[in-house]
């Protein structure tokens, strides 16, 4: 019996439903990047790839270190976390009392949902010739190509959060006599909260690729162009090292969001 209550400790990590604590979770999380790490590094130590197409960590480390000695790096940085910040921050801002809109009430859905689909369907990509003819190749391209690729999903996940609000819960309002503002204020948003918190976490990651999509296309810096400059002259240790800033920063971003949405609607129990 005790082994089989030391098996079943054992097996709980990976069990369906199972959880663990957070000093388990960091150190399977980072397990898992070191394997990784040690896989490159023998790869290219044994020179099982050949260095033109994937450096070794050391040269990746020395050329990322070079550029934030010459302060290009931070400058690269800077700008593209500006246009990340600002350009996630007014799709979000426009995009959420849109689908808390229409996700609350048929009548708007009916009139709004389905241009949001129709928009939504049509590739991002496909809008930047456009959004440079509309507005050139400076900041406010960048922030219309992060809006258009990230405000039409925001708008249909905050929708279908708003709507998946139980039932039971609007009845219970409606019982109490209490108007239908009030069961939009005091019921359906604190229900709806947490999963639309998400679903902005899920956006934001959008929002990164878009943004490195428009700097790739058209662009004086961020870290977009420094990797289209590096892949014209086959620097792929730079443009490595770019990458992996950018996993960095959208890692770091979300796990930030995440442990803030513990902490926000510790309320309803969200992990």
């Amino acid at each position: 019996m005790p082994q089989q209550n030391k098996r079943i400790g054992t097996n709980r990590r990976f069990a369906l439903g199972g959880k663990i604590s957070t000093a388990e979770y960091l150190g399977i999380s980072a397990s898992v990047f070191a394997v990784l790490a040690i896989i490159w590094f023998l790869t290219t130590y044994f020179g099982l790839v050949r260095p033109l197409f994937l450096p070794s960590p050391a040269k990746v480390i020395s050329r990322l270190a070079e550029l934030w000695a010459s302060g290009q790096l931070f400058a690269d940085l800077g700008i593209s976390i500006y246009r990340i910040t600002f350009g996630f921050l007014v799709s979000t801002v426009i995009a959420l009392p849109i689908g808390i809109l229409i996700g609350s009430y048929r009548g708007w859905e009916a009139a709004i949902e389905p241009f949001v689909d129709f928009i939504r369907y049509m590739p991002v990509v496909a809008f930047v010739p456009l959004t440079i003819l509309w507005s050139g190749t400076g900041d406010a391209q960048k922030l219309l190509i992060i809006f258009i690729g990230t405000f039409f999903q925001q708008v249909l996940l905050v929708m279908d959060n708003v709507k998946s609000v139980p039932k039971d819960f609007l009845n219970l309002g409606r019982t109490l006599q209490m108007p239908e503002l009030r069961i939009l204020q005091r019921i359906v948003l604190p229900s709806a909260l947490p999963a639309i918190w998400d679903s902005m976490r899920i956006s934001l990651g959008w929002a990164w690729t878009w943004l490195v999509v428009a700097e790739l296309v058209a662009a004086t810096s961020g870290l977009g162009y420094r990797i289209t400059t590096a892949q014209r002259f086959f620097q792929t240790d730079l443009i490595f090292g770019y990458l992996l800033i950018l996993g960095m920063l959208g890692l770091t971003t979300d796990q930030a969001m995440k442990y803030a949405g513990r902490k926000l609607f510790r309320y309803l129990n969200v992990r």
